[in-house]
């Protein structure tokens, strides 16, 4: 049995929890948050972009409860930290249970800068523990579909990508999201998302070009970008939380083959995934799996017991999602393409 204490009772707290609920031989030992809030274990009025179904209310008889992180940290029961927390609070937080010898999940994104997730990244090089990211997209099954086939050449290779990811204001946790100094805007909080599967699926960008504006946080509330990656295909993706209230949210993508075009929105539901080729009718693929949060959980377990680090998605990973959206923010500050370091 592992056992996860998680620091931050918020939506992804949520979210992490009803996920774990779906791995076996995982339980949540303890949670924490300084505030208090949600210590209760009922998390019934926790709202997010991504509905949860039923609402989540622990059995506390089984689960200590503290406001300290120390208390965590010292508990030797306890094998995986799970960070929820807000994202000025990751860099602290992490350091801390790499230190304590803990497995360590870090919500997106890693750190509020490139150099504060770089010193994360060093420190999980030197660690009893495993670090990995929480980029739950590299785990969702429509989005490791279109990866596989991307890396496969099934249909042929790809002429041009579009990702889009766009909500309106985000209804919890206003605080830390509006102020943009603390949060990065939807730029690092939202838009990273798909930055860090652009960086899956096509590497690193050779360089990145920039529009957005701030609306809500001070900082990047909208971004459209397009990446120069090294394959010479169109790639852009666009991020916001900065829709007019009601829009809710939306996330897609649509990749153009040379054979075929793909095409996934969030919205059909069971019909997300469409596949279009020359000579055939249009079609639904059906993909297995669970949502991608049981994915990246289920990943890190398997890890864990196996003993072997994360390789889906790594420390190196994290860091670099944040360095492209720092480029993206220098793009739009300067009105001009950035190029990133190899």
């Amino acid at each position: 049995m592992i056992n996860v204490g998680i620091v931050g009772l918020g939506f992804m707290a949520a979210t992490h929890i009803k996920a774990y609920r779906q791995v076996r031989g995982v339980r949540v030992a303890a949670i924490c948050n300084p505030s208090g809030r949600h210590l209760d274990g009922d998390f019934s009025d926790v709202a997010g972009n991504i509905a949860i179904a039923d609402p989540i209310k622990l059995d506390m008889t089984r689960v200590r409860a503290s406001r300290e992180i120390a208390e965590l940290l010292t508990n030797p029961e306890i094998d995986l930290i799970d960070i929820c927390a807000p994202t000025p609070s990751h860099h602290s937080l992490a350091i801390a249970a790499l230190k304590a010898g803990k497995h360590v999940l870090c919500e997106k994104p890693m750190a509020r800068t490139a150099k504060l997730a770089s010193e994360i990244a060093t420190a999980a090089s030197k660690a009893k523990g495993f670090f990995m990211p929480a980029m739950c997209m590299r785990f969702w099954p429509e989005w490791v579909w279109v990866k596989e086939a991307i890396d496969d050449n099934r249909f042929g290779k790809v002429l041009a990508a579009r990702f889009r990811r766009v909500a309106e204001p985000p209804a919890w946790g206003q605080k830390n999201f509006f102020n943009g100094e603390r949060s990065g805007g939807a730029l690092l909080d939202l838009h990273i998302h798909d930055v860090d599967f652009v960086h899956f699926c096509f590497g690193r960008p050779l360089a990145v070009y920039s529009n957005g504006y701030t609306k809500l946080s001070g900082a990047i509330d909208h971004v459209v970008t397009q990446y120069h990656v090294a394959s010479g295909a169109i790639v852009h993706a666009e991020g916001s939380w900065a829709m007019t209230s009601g829009f809710g949210f939306s996330m897609s993508y649509t990749v153009n083959f040379e054979k075929a075009t793909v095409d996934y929105d969030f919205s059909r539901g069971i019909d997300s995934l469409r596949l279009c080729q020359s000579g055939r009718s249009a079609r639904t693929v059906k993909c297995k799996g669970k949502d991608g949060y049981v994915g990246e959980l289920s990943h890190l377990v398997e890890c864990i017991r196996s003993r072997r680090a994360p390789t889906i998605v790594t420390a190196a990973d994290g860091k670099i999602a944040v360095e492209i959206c720092e480029a993206e923010e220098k793009s739009i500050r300067d009105g001009k393409p950035v190029k990133l370091a190899a």
